[in-house]
This record gives structure tokens, sequence and C-alpha cells, in this order.
């Protein structure tokens, strides 16, 4: 069974975001919520690329089963948001703060699940933060309920991030995410503040 670490704040110490990011969310939540639907399906998607990369991790196995099933569930939870709002779902216009993550993913392994479990952790801790912001400032009492049960949920998907990646290099893992949160501090310099998870 994956032991999650105790402490785990500390290991990706990641910028805060912008205070003007909330303001520009809040101004266009229907694009808040049709991006937040792709970013719950895509983690999905990943986690179940690692499962095919690594059937023989049966620790990440099992892991990344059950949080593609919480990420599933968390695209439902978004869709009845929607609904409820009487919002369709749009398009996927993609995620270029994801795909500059991902180019840092190094090709050779172990560094390369090394990387994938560390930039994923980057990708779960900010949307949490995220995800709370929205909480801690919307309206509707239902949408601060669910944003805020997501946010734990992010955390929680963080940490198994984190503890699968301290199990793969025990040496060298908490460097490398401290190397990645500064790349991820980089994406963010001169990027216009968009209404999205990671805009």
């Amino acid at each position: 069974m994956l032991a999650l670490l105790p402490l785990l704040g500390d290991a990706l110490p990641l910028v805060p975001t912008d205070a003007r990011w909330i303001g520009v969310a809040l101004g266009d939540l229907d694009a808040i919520h049709a991006d937040h639907l792709h970013c719950e399906r895509k983690a999905a998607q990943s986690a179940l690329s690692l499962i095919r990369s690594y059937p023989e991790r049966t620790d990440l196995v099992t892991a990344m089963a059950r949080l593609a099933h919480d990420e599933t569930r968390h695209v439902v939870q978004v869709s009845q948001l929607m609904a409820r709002r009487q919002q369709p779902a749009a398009y996927d216009f993609g995620d270029d703060y994801a795909v500059r993550l991902r180019d840092h993913i190094r090709k050779k392994e172990p560094l390369r699940l090394l990387d994938r479990l560390l930039v994923f952790a980057v990708i779960e801790a900010r949307s949490a933060e995220r995800l709370q912001i929205l909480a801690d400032n919307l309206e509707d009492e239902r949408a601060r309920d669910l944003y805020a049960s997501l946010a734990t949920a992010e955390v929680r998907h963080r940490d198994i991030f984190l503890a699968l990646a301290r199990d793969t290099d025990g040496v060298t893992w908490r460097a490398r995410a401290a190397e990645l949160a500064e790349i991820e501090a980089e994406v963010f310099i001169d990027r216009p503040i968009t209404a999205r998870i990671h805009g």
C-alpha cells in the first residue's frame, strides 16, 4: 500500500497565484467551468497513461486507477454544475501551461517516470490552489462547497504523485520537485491572466 508523506507542502514551493486572477475568473465563470471540466478529464487520462506505461508497478497501477476514478467523478460533478447553470460544455482549446511543464520531462527511464509524476504533482498542486481560491470567493453556496471539496481532493492527488515519486527515486525527488516548481514559476512570467484554471 502506498504510504503518503506526512508533510508535503515544502516539497513543492509554488509561487502564489497573482491576486488579479480571481477577478478575471469571477468575470467569466462560464469559461472557468468549461475549462475545469477538461482539466478533470485530462487528469483522469494522465493517470490512465501511467498505468499503460508502467503496468509492472502495482503500487502505481492501484493508485492511478483510484485517482482516475476520482477525476472522472469530478468530471461528472462539474458537468452537473454546468447543467444547473444551463451552460453547455465547450471545446477543449488545449493547455499550454501543462504542455510547457511536460516539455521538461526527461526522456531516459527512470528519470522519465520521476518527472512525469512530479509534473502531475505540480499541476495538481496549482489546481488545488486555484480551486480553493474559487471556493473562497464564489457567491453560489453549492458551487463553493463543490470547489472546496475538489480542492481538497487535488491536494490528496498531489500527495499521491509525490509519494510515488519518492518511491521511484528517494534520493533526488525533492530536489527535482523544487526545480520543477521553479520552472512552473517561469511559465507564469509575462503570461496573460485568463479565465482558466491554469490561466
